[in-house]
Formats: C-alpha cells, sequence, structure tokens
C-alpha cells in the first residue's frame, strides 16, 4: 500500500478535492460527539520500536476521555501548568524543545495524577499484554 500515499497526497493538495472530502466525508459543525461520549470515551494507543541494539519495545499510553475533546484538553492545560509551575527556566534556556525534553518524568507524573493517562511498557510480543507501569 506504500503507493497509496502519494496519491493520497496528490489528491489531498487539489482544492476541488479537499472540498469535496470536507463536504461528505468529515463531521460538520455541531456533529461531533455529545457530552456523554466525550466523557465517557477513551482510548488506547500502541507505540512499538526497535533500540539500536535489536531488543524491540513497546508502549502503550491509556486515555480516560475521548481524545478528541476530553483528553486533549487536559492534556494542553496540564502541559501549560507543568511548564509555568515545574520547569525551570534554566533547565530549557532557549530554543525549541519537545514536551518531552522539555518537562519530562514532571509532565509524565502530572498527566498520571491529574488527566486521567497512563504511560505503561508491555512486552515485546504479540498479545499486547502489559507488563509493567512506569507510572504509578
Amino acid at each position: 500500500m506504500p503507493s497509496v500515499t502519494p496519491l493520497q497526497n496528490r489528491l489531498l493538495g487539489f482544492g476541488p478535492t479537499r472540498k469535496l472530502i470536507g463536504r461528505f466525508a468529515l463531521p460538520q459543525p455541531g456533529q461531533g460527539p455529545s457530552l456523554y461520549e466525550r466523557e465517557t470515551g477513551g482510548y488506547e494507543v500502541w507505540f512499538s520500536g526497535q533500540a539500536d541494539c535489536g531488543e524491540r519495545l513497546r508502549a502503550v499510553v491509556k486515555g480516560d476521555r475521548d481524545p478528541g475533546g476530553g483528553s486533549t484538553c487536559k492534556l494542553i492545560a496540564e502541559s501549560a501548568l507543568c511548564l509555568i509551575r515545574e520547569v525551570s527556566r534554566s533547565a530549557t534556556p532557549g530554543g525549541v524543545w519537545t514536551s518531552a525534553a522539555a518537562m519530562g518524568t514532571a509532565l509524565l507524573e502530572r498527566l498520571h495524577a491529574r488527566a486521567g493517562l497512563t504511560f505503561e511498557m508491555a512486552q515485546p510480543n504479540n498479545s499486547f499484554e502489559t507488563s509493567t507501569q512506569t507510572q504509578g
């Protein structure tokens, strides 16, 4: 399927195609999830990778709210509060920083304690069963 991506990119680069997708395929304003769906939704995102030494790693991030509205708002707010309250300016003297590089474990702990997120390492097999929780 790698050949699909260049075709998709060309189609999305064409204004009329974007307009058709926006009109017929994407939700319109007001058609998103209800308050109940946002508050009771949740998600689980799996990441897998391989270290330079060949070790396979898997991690899972779980959220207790809908990712589009409920969880994203908490992520943004807690990231801002972490940056203001828990990260010294001397630790991030200038330039452009990713949230992981700038806030590190302080952000992980804050998201776990206040935003309903969990971050776990999983066994590197096909069962996707979690084994150890990195924040708890």
